[in-house]
C-alpha cells in the first residue's frame, strides 16, 4: 500500500511537471474558461485525453509509436500548420480586441471549440513523446506500481485542466477591456506561431 502511494505520488508530480507550461493547449483551455465557453467540455476532452495517453504509454503502446517514427512526423506537420493557423487568428483578433460583457457569453460553437480542443490535443506531437513515450517509461520503471503511477498522473491531469478551466472566471472582469484581450491573445498568437514553427523545425 505504501509503495502503491509513492508510486501514485510520483506520478502525480510528474504528470503536472509536464503539462503545467505555457502551450497550445492550455492556452485554448484558458481563452475558453475566461469566456464561458464550453469549459465543461473542453476541460473533459483534456483530461479524457491525458487519461487515454497516459493509459496507452503504461500498456507499452508507446513502443509502438516508438519503433514507427513516421507518426510522429506526420503530427508535426499536420499540427504545426494548425498551430501557425490559429496563431495568425490570435493576432489578427490582438490586431482588432473585443471585450467581454461579464454578464453575457460570446456565443462560440460548440461544435468549433470541440473540433478545435481536439486538434490541439491530438495534432500535437509532443503529446505523444511526453505523455505517451516519456510517463509510459517512466511509469514501467516502478513494475507493478506502474499503475499507480498511472493514476497518479491521470489525477494531475484532471486536477490541472479544472482548475485553469473553471478558474479562469476569476479573470473574466479583468478580461472586460479590450486591453486585456489585446494582450492575452498577442500571447497566445506568439505562443502559437512559435510552438507550430519549433514543431517542424525539429523534425
Amino acid at each position: 500500500m505504501h509503495a502503491a502511494l509513492l508510486a501514485a505520488l510520483a506520478g502525480l508530480g510528474t504528470g503536472l511537471s509536464l503539462i503545467v507550461a505555457i502551450g497550445a493547449q492550455n492556452a485554448f483551455v484558458l481563452r475558453q474558461g475566461i469566456r464561458r465557453e464550453h469549459v465543461a467540455a473542453v476541460v473533459a476532452i483534456c483530461a479524457v485525453s491525458d487519461v487515454l495517453l497516459i493509459t496507452a504509454g503504461v500498456s507499452g503502446i508507446g513502443a509502438v509509436v516508438n519503433a514507427w517514427p513516421p507518426a510522429v512526423t506526420v503530427a508535426a506537420w499536420v499540427g504545426g500548420a494548425f498551430l501557425v493557423g490559429y496563431g495568425l487568428l490570435a493576432a489578427r483578433r490582438a490586431l482588432h480586441p473585443e471585450h467581454l460583457d461579464p454578464a453575457g457569453r460570446s456565443g462560440g460553437s460548440l461544435r468549433a471549440a470541440v473540433l478545435t480542443c481536439l486538434a490541439m490535443t491530438w495534432l500535437n506531437p509532443h503529446v505523444y513523446l511526453d505523455t505517451v513515450l516519456l510517463l509510459g517509461s517512466v511509469a514501467n520503471g516502478y513494475g507493478d506500481g506502474r499503475w499507480p503511477f498511472a493514476v497518479g498522473a491521470a489525477t494531475g491531469s484532471v486536477l490541472w485542466f479544472s482548475a485553469l478551466g473553471f478558474g479562469a472566471r476569476l479573470l473574466r472582469r479583468p478580461f472586460s477591456r479590450p486591453a486585456a484581450w489585446r494582450a492575452l491573445d498577442a500571447v497566445i498568437a506568439v505562443t502559437m506561431i512559435t510552438l507550430g514553427v519549433v514543431m517542424v523545425v525539429r523534425l
